[in-house]
């Protein structure tokens, strides 16, 4: 692990305007409607068997986005994944750009 980010909010409607995670482990705490963040791209600094979580606090569900022209478990190319208000997701690194999602119970 690397470094937590705390405090987030949420931005954009879609996966253009998400806020970029700014780390591996990313608190957010407010979550306003339809907002969302977008997974960093893989390559040098995230490789296959990196973890990202994302922990929201907020009082909305989240939408978490791949990279452009990624995925995120069975989902459609740049489809977003949805962490509802009070859970965490894991989103582990399976291949260029793309990634496997897991919500806690």
């Amino acid at each position: 692990m690397g470094f937590p980010s705390s405090a987030l909010t949420a931005t954009g409607t879609n996966q253009g305007t998400a806020l970029a995670l700014p780390s591996d482990f990313n608190v957010f705490i407010t979550t306003a409607a339809s907002t969302g963040a977008i997974l960093p791209t893989t390559g040098f600094q995230y490789q296959i068997c990196d973890t990202i979580i994302v922990v929201n606090h907020g009082a909305n569900s989240l939408a978490v986005y791949p990279p452009v022209g990624g995925t995120i478990g069975t989902g459609a190319t740049n489809a977003s994944f949805a962490v509802a208000s009070g859970k965490t997701a894991w989103f582990l690194v399976v291949g260029t750009n793309a990634y496997a999602g897991s919500v806690s119970a």
